[in-house]
């Protein structure tokens, strides 16, 4: 099995770049195909932690070459910052990183107007942004006025583009009380920052599909979550891009019938950033021990994670629509140290009560719960299943049982080897 596409469950924070580093350790090539330096991976090597935003997660493996395919938004300037840190760390990008010419640049608006926009917005208008310029950068490229990396190769051309480009957003800039940036201070900065770039630049979907025809082991990467997904999510608190296995298609530039398996992320609770809907979201002291315990503060901008119970309709509805062939849980660690976990099984909507997440209600549902036994101990020892307390076995099973998805990976603690690895992701 030579093509593998993994993808967030949730709301995205699921530890995909972990579970990817893992499986990596098989993969010829690694491809990311949608978002922008918003999808911090945090990676844990020894006691070296490394947190990527565009690099695909496996660049920590030696052996496998990396692409950040089409449907990527790039920040030129946080590329730049990312290749400086792995080289400095000894892992080496010449070689083995390519970038496509299609992916479009984050450029200085792009980043202000989505500051500017999340300022401006009341308490009911608000997304809750990372305010790093995705937002707008997608909106150039569907308007057709978006600068590509490919655009680095020829100055002049990019010079005329950035000047159009600003003209664009001037008024969009000056409506919001803000100041647009020189176009010759743009270019300045990314005089600077092309020769680092431009030598990166490949035809990256031809690269996939040929691994893929050689019977290469090649592993797609997403960003954010499926509840996240500019169509599939909890529109309008969304992301701009496409964050289901099948933008992996569109992203990446191969066809879908070259991948062969799709693997779904979860932890085994829920977290959510920023604003919007989110159901089994847990308040006061229960909230803020999963939030400590779990680490949940966002990797890229330092905020707080929300926290709930695991919503199983909501796990439904991703397996659905991701077409989940295989389940990673992460975190099960977590929840050590609880003597009752509660799992929402269903909702009550206007519409009468459902099992799966309904998204077009998600506001307006009311999560009911069932209660499982919980457990004492610490997990991060455990490499096998045998190994784990039964309620904890328990737990996993009954996942598996109620989403009717194999968990190939069980992660219980965020070090390369505190897993218990099931099934191969290419086996």
């Amino acid at each position: 099995m030579s093509a593998v596409v993994i993808v967030g469950a949730q709301w995205g924070d699921e530890g995909k770049g972990k579970i990817v580093d893992l499986y990596t350790e098989s993969a010829d090539v690694v491809v990311r195909f949608a978002g922008g330096p918003n999808a911090g991976h945090t990676l844990v090597v020894g006691d070296d932690k490394i947190v990527v935003r565009l690099v695909p997660s496996g660049i920590l493996r030696p052996k496998a070459r990396c692409i950040m395919a089409q449907g990527m938004v790039v920040d030129p300037a946080v590329l730049v910052s990312e290749l400086d840190v792995l080289e400095s760390k000894g892992h080496a990008t010449h070689g083995r990183l390519f970038v496509s010419d299609l992916a479009h640049l984050i450029l200085p608006y792009h980043r202000l107007v989505d500051g500017l926009r999340e300022a401006a917005a009341t308490d009911g208008q608000k997304i809750g942004t990372t305010k790093r310029g995705i937002g707008p950068c997608y909106e150039d490229k569907a308007a057709r006025r978006g600068i590509r990396v490919g655009d680095l190769a020829d100055m002049a051309d990019l010079e005329q583009k950035l000047a159009r480009a600003s003209s664009a957003w001037s008024p969009v800039v000056r409506a919001l009380g803000g100041e647009m940036p020189d176009v010759s201070a743009m270019m300045t900065e990314l005089r600077a920052l092309a020769p680092r770039i431009v030598p990166l630049i490949a035809d990256t979907a031809r690269l996939a599909d040929e691994a893929i025809k050689k019977g290469e082991r090649v592993m797609f990467e997403g960003a954010q979550g499926t509840l996240l997904d500019l169509d599939h999510g909890t529109y309008p608190f969304v992301t701009s891009s496409s964050a289901v296995s099948g933008g992996a298609c569109v992203g990446a530039g191969v066809g879908p019938t070259r991948i062969n398996r799709v693997l779904g992320i979860t932890k085994g609770y829920a977290t959510r950033v920023g604003e919007g809907p989110f159901p089994t979201e847990l308040a006061g002291d229960l909230g803020d021990r999963l939030r400590v315990a779990g680490g949940e503060f966002g990797s890229v901008t330092g905020r707080p994670r929300r926290t709930g119970w695991l919503d199983l309709p909501a796990l439904r509805y991703a397996a659905r629509v991701n077409g989940l062939d295989g389940l990673a849980v992460t975190k099960l660690d977590v929840l050590s140290g609880l003597d009752t976990i509660e799992v929402c099984v269903a909702y009550d909507t206007p519409e009468g009560r459902t099992t799966e997440l309904p998204i077009r209600h998600v506001g307006k549902a009311r999560p009911v719960y069932e209660k499982r036994p919980g457990w004492r101990e610490a997990l991060s020892q455990a490499r096998t299943m045998a190994e784990l307390p039964q309620a904890a076995q328990d737990y996993v099973r009954y996942l598996e049982a109620e989403i009717g998805v194999p968990v190939f990976l069980v992660s219980v603690g965020p070090r390369r080897d505190e897993t218990i690895v099931l099934k191969d992701a290419f086996g």
